[in-house]
């Protein structure tokens, strides 16, 4: 793969990850729900593939050409915002991941369409739980 194409994977696979991990901290330590964290830390931990040093090679924060935030990014109402901020970030990050994935492995590419629609699945239930 092009380096360009590993960082474009490198940076989806942190953003999967990061929105992932604030639901997962959301559910842990504001509903101290163990149930709810313990699936989204296994969505988590599901969400990797074995490219680490060609990754790390690939970054260039300098030259992100998008990395200051937005004036919606830097604005949340309440608790259930940030859930759905963080899982549309998680959604949109998995999608661009099962499309690129398809250039190195279809195992991989399911993966993250796996995971996407596990997203799709706790979105709907997790928002709408009385906490």
């Amino acid at each position: 793969m092009e380096k360009n194409e590993l960082r474009l994977i490198d940076a989806n696979l942190n953003r999967l990850r990061e929105g992932i991990r604030v639901i997962e901290d959301i559910y842990r330590f504001i509903y101290n729900n163990k149930t709810m964290a313990k699936k989204l830390k296994s969505l988590r931990h599901k969400s990797r593939i074995n490219l680490n040093l060609q990754l790390l090679d690939s970054r260039d924060i300098i030259n992100d050409v998008l990395k200051e935030s937005t004036s919606s990014e830097q604005n949340r109402s309440d608790i259930k915002a940030i859930l759905i901020a963080n899982f549309k970030r998680a959604q949109e990050s998995s999608r661009v991941l099962e499309e690129f994935t398809k250039l190195l492995s279809s195992r991989d590419s399911e993966n993250f369409k796996h995971i996407r629609y596990e997203l799709y699945d706790l979105e709907k239930e997790l928002t709408n739980i009385k906490v």
